[in-house]
């Protein structure tokens, strides 16, 4: 049985694909900002955050899909995280960042602003991740992150894949443009940062 929270009633959101989440309540203090009685963020089920440890979904932040938020992990502010997606341990998950796919979040590290970690990223530790807004030719977001095997993982709209996929797309195209050129320094940035 949960001791941890409860759903608030008709405290409800509608995700992209039709899910249904809501609104958790406190029902014991977890760690030292939550009180008994203080609202949290939404989730679409129990599975999405563990009864057990001090994981907690607050504000506008959904959980829903198979994720699963636990340990003492956090997300925050107006993060998603969906999929089959898991923050674990003292992982933080915040702004306006979004965790999805078979992506893991764990130990002590944080995600956020509008960083999208996905596919089989996996963040840990102290590992970076890197995100960069209102580039390319959409003026969009792109994020790059440690992966498995220490290779780099780049997310920048529809396209998700190491670091030499990305320079492979980019030069495909858009060639020697001005867009190529920002992508191509970015790149050099993201290395001199993520690279081992």
């Amino acid at each position: 049985m949960n001791q941890k929270y409860e759903f608030v009633e008709n405290d409800t959101k509608t995700s992209y694909d039709g899910r249904v989440l809501k609104r958790i309540r406190a029902l014991v203090a977890i760690g030292v900002l939550v009180s008994p009685g203080d609202l949290g963020g939404y989730i679409e089920a129990e599975v999405n955050l563990s009864v057990s440890g001090d994981a907690w979904v607050f504000g506008n932040a959904w959980v829903f899909g198979n994720a699963r938020v636990f340990g003492d992990a956090w997300v925050f502010g107006n993060a998603w995280v969906f999929g089959d997606a898991e923050v674990s341990g003292d992982a933080r998950v915040f702004g306006n960042a979004e965790v999805f796919g078979n992506a893991r979040v764990f130990g002590n590290a944080e995600v956020s602003g509008n960083a999208e970690v996905s596919g089989n990223a996996e963040v840990s530790g102290n590992t970076e991740v890197m995100w960069f807004s209102k580039v390319g030719s959409e003026n969009g977001t792109l994020t790059a992150c440690r992966g498995k095997g220490n290779t780099i993982i780049v997310t920048r709209g529809c396209f998700l894949g190491t670091v030499e996929e990305f320079e492979t797309a980019v030069a495909r195209k858009h060639g020697g443009s001005k867009v190529g050129l920002e992508y191509k320094l970015l790149v050099q940035v993201i290395r001199s940062r993520l690279a081992k």
